[in-house]
């Protein structure tokens, strides 16, 4: 992975994808190799390797200790917003959204995405790098990932104009059917905060998706940062009480937590408003 060729925003994914492999591959508390042995072996400068690093602890994904070396950090907690039963629909964002492509081109999917999109990590997919505008301002980062033999010759006006899940279904074919989508909190890179106009490591939300065809195929890995500043997540709240003796698998004050929610015999309905971006 030499320092040159790449564009700036695909050679941060490529190391920011392969200490990420090395984190979900080991517990918590294990350690990770040094900055020099990892910047000697992706063939990076130490201050690119230094970014990637911050970046990821400042996410809590790494445990920096001083005269220690690097570490796996604690799982997160996660909670879903709904069921995974549930199909919620999710209405657009407000503004005047439009896209740029930053980057796009080929490579090896690697064991990471490759994972996800169920490739070898030899497998050949298309890396595309978009900034999301809102307003003519910049507000978010994608980074996507596609098989490559799904959307063969994918040019940057493809993602840049119109409903790319539109552009999917009517040139290759693709009709999207479902999508995982998680989120938390993360900070700017120091190329992603350039991009943007924000101060580098600024708080920000990241978001992942993987989108899956009406097969049931693998068809988009998704990761997306999102400024702090500028975008936050509403979701309305239906609180109904449980009646006494009726059968229910709502949480009880032992066993569960609603994010934000004081501990109660209350059921939660969620209706969540936020961008879908495609």
């Amino acid at each position: 992975m030499p320092d040159s060729p790449a564009a700036p925003t695909r050679k941060r994914e490529l190391v920011r994808d392969h200490i990420l492999e090395l984190v979900e591959s080991q517990p918590a508390g294990h350690p990770l190799p040094s900055e020099r042995d990892l910047s000697h072996q992706l063939g990076v400068s130490r201050p690119t390797l230094r970014a990637a690093v911050d970046e990821l602890v400042g996410a809590g994904l790494v445990v920096r200790e001083h005269g220690r070396g690097m570490f796996v950090a604690r799982a997160k907690v996660t909670q879903e917003l709904v069921a995974h039963d549930t199909v919620a629909e999710v209405p657009r964002a407000g503004g005047t959204w439009s896209s740029r492509v930053l980057d796009l081109g080929t490579q090896p999917a690697g064991p990471r995405v490759g994972r996800r999109l169920h490739l070898s990590p030899s497998a050949t997919v298309v890396h595309v790098a978009r900034l999301r505008l809102v307003d003519g301002e910049p507000i978010a980062i994608e980074y996507l990932y596609l098989p490559a033999e799904v959307v063969p010759d994918l040019d940057p006006a493809d993602v840049e104009s119109g409903d790319f899940y539109e552009h999917l279904a009517a040139h290759h074919g693709v009709r999207v059917a479902s999508a995982t989508q998680a989120m938390e909190a993360t900070v700017t890179s120091e190329e992603e905060a350039r991009i943007m106009g924000v101060p580098p490591f600024s708080a920000a939300l990241m978001f992942e998706r993987l989108t899956l065809d009406d097969a049931g195929r693998p068809v988009e890995y998704v990761h997306s940062v999102y400024r702090g500043d500028r975008y936050r997540i509403v979701s309305r709240l239906s609180l109904a009480e449980v009646r006494t003796g009726e059968p229910t698998e709502t949480p009880s004050r032992t066993t569960g937590h609603y994010p934000g929610m004081p501990a109660s015999d209350t059921s939660v309905a969620y209706v969540t408003r936020g961008e879908v971006q495609r």
